[in-house]
This record gives C-alpha cells, structure tokens and sequence, in this order.
C-alpha cells in the first residue's frame, strides 16, 4: 500500500488541508478532527486502499489496522503540516467515543428537554445524598436508642440538616430551573418559595376565624399542592414570562418593573393554575408506580430493571431523576424510602454478569482487556466503561444483560428493598440502602450477576460479532 497515496486521497476527501484541525491514532484508527463535517466524503474514504471502515463521532475515525494506521499517520501529518499524536485505545477512551456517538445518533428534542431537566437537579444531588443519609441515619437511631438522643443539641442540629434540605428543596428547584431556562435565578427561586409551608405565609392566615378561600377550586390554599413538580413548571414558567416582559418592556424601566410583573402575574398563575397542574402529575406519576411496584409485583420489577438501561442508552433515564428526589422527601407518600432506585440498580449488575460471561468464553484478547478493566468499576456502580465500551456494541450481549438484570430486579422487589438517598450504585449503593436491609441488597445484586452471565452466555456470546467489532 502506497502511505503517501492513501494520506493524499484522505486529504482530499477530508475537505483538504484548511479542513483539519487534528490528526492522531489509536491502535488501529487514524482519528482526525474537521472543522466542518460537510465537506467530508465518507463513501469515498471508504473505497481507499487500505481503509477497513470509518466511524463518525466527536472526530472521524478511519479504521487501518494495527502498524499501518501509524505509517499512515506519519504520511498524512507531513500533508497537514499538523503535528502528530496519539491517544490510547483503552477501554475509558473506546466507552467514550461510543457513548458521543450514541448520544449524537439520539439527539432529538425531547432528550434535549430531559438533559435540561436533569441538570436542574444534578447540582442538587450532594445535598440530597447528605440530607437523605442523615434522615436514615436519625431514624435508625431513634428506633433503636428509643430517643435516647432526642433534644440534646449537637443531635438535633444535625438533624435539622436533614430535615432542612427537603423542608426548602422546592426553592432550590425554582431556582435551578429558572436560570437552566434562560431566567433570572432569584425570581425562580421565589416562584418555589410558593411551594413550601410556613406558617407564617400571609396566604395561610385566617381572617375573622376563616381561611382564604381561592377561585375555581374554592378550597383553602395548600402550598405543598403540586409538590416539587409544580415548583419545577413553576421555575420555566417564571423563566419564560420574564423573557417575554423584558421583550417589550422599554430599557429605562426594565430594572425594575419586569421583575415586578414577573412575580405578581407569576404567582397568580403559580396558586391558580400550576400547581393544581402540578398536583395532577404528581398524582399521577404515583399512581403508575404504584401500579408496577404494587400491583405488578415481582413482573414490574424485572420490567424496571430489564428495561432501564435501553433508557440510559437514549436518554430517557434523566426524565427520573426529579422522581427520585420526590421519593426521597420524608413529607412524601414514602417517607423518604425510595423503592425504585434499587430496582433500577440491578440494572449495572446484569451488566457486570454479562462482561463476566463474554470474558470466559470469547477468545479475543482485546475485548478480555477491555471487559478486564472495565469490570472493577463496574461493580463499584460506574457501569459506562462497560455498556459502551462492550455490550452496547456487540448489541446481543447489552440485551442479554438487560435480560439478566431482570431477575435481580424481581428479588429487589420481593425483599421491598428501599434507598434513603441517591447518587451511587452497585457496591456503593450499599451506603445508601435503607439500614437493614444490606444483604437483601447483596443478594439482589448477586442475582443480577447471575441473570446476566447465564443468560449472555446461553445467547448472548457472538465470536463472529465480536471480531468484527474488536478485530481478530
């Protein structure tokens, strides 16, 4: 194969030199970076001699084959006049190169919208970890000291920060999600402040021994009512009306009287419409889940657990995580236990089960290398290295995974295994298990391994695939 050749026609193909910006290799890829994808022709790097295939993702990936992706490199920067590098081809690398382009072929609206919505509380997590830990923690301590703690001053302050966080989380919601919204933050998170109850808010007043009546529900106002869905909607609202006010409002009074028409507009709206809105979601959002937890029993936890991955994959996952923060709120319907995060965590075991499987049986030494050191993690709960680097690839393997985890999703719910918090999984999810209930987890999790490895290794093991995708 004539390097300078091949290196010319990439150049070529590649929108020429004031196209690159970066060329580097792998083990086996020449990766370059464009400036602009449009003028690049991959049918017609692919029909170049030597060209094994290209993968399209952050940068275009032109596969060689091990020794003569570097002769090519070192042809192909003499032509751009960039100089050369190399990244390594290990597994981290791989699981995010897959996971880019997963993300970029499922880059539609609504996983744009969940992303937004996943953001609003991710900045959250820390203190929804710290406060759901020291709410489980208090409470085990009750039961078993029968309050031996109860009113000594160090105990309850610790206390009070665990009851603080989801007593207040409405405001940081509001917050959060007005300024992931496009809106001024302290206005979002006043729009929250409508959600949580103090006594001394002037609504909650009564006049003449009587409670203020509202309009259209004629009931006493209830600022729980919605929950943290309608302090949510409440922050986009909030976030969308003062885009629109300072839209037409003139420079010289901005300052001051948009925010003014965003909080009084806002909060009528917020009391009469959203969070009966919001109440309505909240209702039903429980309602399903207690039709798949309850009602479904141990068929609706191998559905979560089977299926929550697939989820993961696209996006989708994120539309959850305002749900586990309600779950975990001591004042909500489960006291603080959240009976879906376990379920769902079994979902990282079938994976485990399945890199365990796909170790012993295939033969290709790349993909033992990468199973290898993407196995630890994966146990800890980090399970990226693993689902992108491996099973999503290989496709059969990441749906016998999926499969497998089912039944440790099934002994989750059997055993009613709950979480206080959030924020970890795998063997860290055991700081997070409702206090008793450790070696449920365990077992659970020990089944999602076994579910993953029997059933990847009955069905889910392709050496042909496998090849293809590692090269031999």
């Amino acid at each position: 194969m004539d390097v300078k050749n091949v290196s010319r026609l990439l150049l070529e193909h590649l929108g020429g030199k004031e196209n690159i910006i970066s060329n580097e290799a792998c083990m086996t890829r020449l990766r370059v970076g464009v400036k602009d994808f449009s003028k690049v022709s991959v049918d017609e790097i692919k029909k170049i001699d030597g060209v094994m295939g290209v993968v399209e993702s952050d940068t275009l990936q032109i596969v060689f084959g091990p020794g003569t992706v570097t002769k090519v490199l070192d042809a192909f920067s003499e032509l751009t006049g960039i100089p050369k590098g190399t990244v390594a081809d290990d597994v981290n690398a791989v699981a995010k190169e897959n996971k880019a382009a997963q993300k970029a072929k499922y880059d539609k609206p609504v996983q744009n919208f969940l992303k937004r919505i996943a953001n609003i509380f991710v900045p959250l997590l820390p203190g929804i970890i710290a406060a759901g830990l020291i709410n489980g923690l208090t409470n085990v301590i009750n039961v078993t000291t029968g309050g031996a703690l109860s009113g000594i001053w160090w105990y309850e302050c610790i206390h009070t920060m665990g009851w603080a966080l989801f007593a207040y989380l409405a405001i940081f919601v509001g917050y959060n999600a007005a300024r992931e919204f496009g809106g001024s933050p302290i206005l979002g998170g006043i729009a929250g402040a409508i959600c949580i109850s103090n006594a001394a808010m002037p609504l909650l007043a009564t006049y003449n021994d009587a409670q203020i009546i509202l309009p259209m529900t004629g009931a006493a106002y209830n600022p729980a009512n919605g929950g943290l869905i309608a302090a949510l909607i409440a922050g986009v609202f909030f976030a969308w009306l003062e885009k629109k006010i300072r839209k037409v409002m003139p420079n010289i009074i901005d300052t001051f009287i948009s925010p003014l028409l965003v909080l009084i507009i806002g909060s009528l709206a917020v009391v009469i419409i959203i969070q009966p809105v919001g109440a309505v979601l909240t209702k039903g959002i429980y309602t399903v889940m207690n039709f798949v937890y309850g009602s479904l029993g141990v068929v609706g936890g191998y559905i979560l657990s089977a299926g929550f991955l697939p989820l993961v994959a696209v996006g989708l996952h994120q539309a959850l995580t305002p749900i586990h923060a309600m779950l975990n709120d001591p004042a909500g319907p489960t006291e603080g236990i959240n009976y879906l995060l376990p379920i769902l965590m079994m979902a990282g075991g079938g994976q485990v089960g399945a890199g365990l499987a796909l170790y012993v049986k295939t033969k290709n030494a790349k993909l033992k290398r990468f199973i290898r050191d993407s196995i630890p993690v994966g146990i800890l709960g980090i399970g990226e290295p693993l689902m992108y680097a491996v099973t999503l690839p290989l496709g059969k393997a990441f749906i016998t995974a999926c499969l497998g985890a089912g039944f440790g999703g099934i002994v989750a719910s059997l055993f009613h295994i709950g979480t206080v918090s959030q924020g970890v999984s795998g063997l860290f999810g055991l700081l997070i298990v409702e206090p008793g209930h450790q070696f449920q987890y365990v077992i659970a999790m020990l089944c999602a391994y076994i579910g993953g490895f029997v059933v990847t290794w009955l069905f889910g093991v392709d050496e042909d695939r496998i090849n293809e995708i590692y090269g031999e």
